[in-house]
């Protein structure tokens, strides 16, 4: 079957999900990170603000999510709220109300595929200096990437029946590439525009100073 890249769909109005057909409405997720300063803390908050008042808004207007999905939960329901939750408490108040993520919430992924590959993730942030070393834990952290996505991309294919509505908390980079009969929406708000600028700049002034230093 035909596939089609998160990272290729476009925003859909609120019409489209009054047609007929399986829909699914994205959300980037972001973290607070462990030594973040202040003004991006407020930006953080505004975000995940935002985020719920449009998933209220489209709830309004279309009815309830019948799915909810989120990248790195290998359970569903309650066990799967608690990963959420320390995660990221922003989400998981979500998630919990308006989406009552304690009954809609389905286990995405598989917790032996989503461990192999943070572990060759992990050998790769020791950036190996042998050339053949690098290869291959490149190599087997993409192969374990790509069955990651496939099987996340099944489950959703699996669980996401005729005429529901799901929503997907995944990150904004992600190469899951899902079947093209479902329709996609994605919740953007425009502060997710100017983080990105905001952490572009830090790390243009990180690396500027760093080499002043050298």
């Amino acid at each position: 079957m035909e596939k089609k890249r998160l990272g290729k769909i476009e925003k859909l109005s609120v019409e489209h999900f009054k047609r007929p057909g399986r829909k699914l409405c994205l959300v980037f997720y972001i973290y607070p990170g462990k030594e973040t300063d202040k003004e991006y803390l407020e930006k953080f908050k505004k975000y995940w603000e935002e985020v719920k008042t449009r998933i209220n808004s489209l709830q309004s207007k279309i009815g309830k999510f019948d799915k909810v999905y989120h990248e790195l939960i290998d359970a569903d329901g309650e066990k799967g709220m608690e990963l959420i939750k320390k995660l990221n408490k922003k989400e998981y108040e979500i998630i919990k109300n308006p989406l009552n993520g304690n009954k809609k919430l389905q286990a995405t992924e598989d917790k032996n595929l989503l461990e192999e590959t943070m572990d060759w993730g992990k050998c790769l942030a020791t950036n190996p200096q042998n050339k053949k070393v690098l290869s291959k834990i490149s190599e087997f952290y993409i192969q374990a990437l790509q069955r990651r996505d496939k099987y996340i991309a099944q489950k959703i294919d699996e669980t996401l029946k005729e005429n529901e509505i799901g929503i997907f908390f995944t990150q904004e980079e992600s190469n899951i590439k899902l079947p093209t009969d479902i329709e996609i929406f994605r919740i953007c708000p425009p502060i997710l525009d100017d983080i990105h600028r905001y952490i572009r700049d830090k790390f243009q002034s990180s690396s500027e100073t760093s080499w002043k230093k050298s």
